[in-house]
């Protein structure tokens, strides 16, 4: 009997043990879900200042390209005209 009631005490705390180990593990996989949430939070405002970036340099080439054009066409008449 003694050694029954020994057994099912070192179950127990064998038990409370794993019971402990699996709360640690579970408020690290909390911890990390949360950084990786961040993690792509901050993606996302990135990818999202990416895409007004481009949008500016699309308007400014809509309007530098013909300038530039131009000017290489006044130049190129410059140097062939004599």
């Amino acid at each position: 009997m003694r050694r029954v009631v020994s057994a099912l005490e070192a179950i127990r705390d064998d038990q409370r043990t794993q019971l402990e180990r699996q709360a640690e593990a579970l408020a690290l996989q909390r911890e990390q879900f949360a950084m990786v949430q961040k993690q792509y939070e901050r993606a996302e405002a990135i990818q999202a200042k990416s895409a007004q970036i481009v949008g500016v340099a699309r308007k400014v080439m809509i309007v530098a390209l013909p300038v530039l054009i131009i000017l290489i066409a006044y130049v190129s008449w410059l140097i062939f005209r004599r």
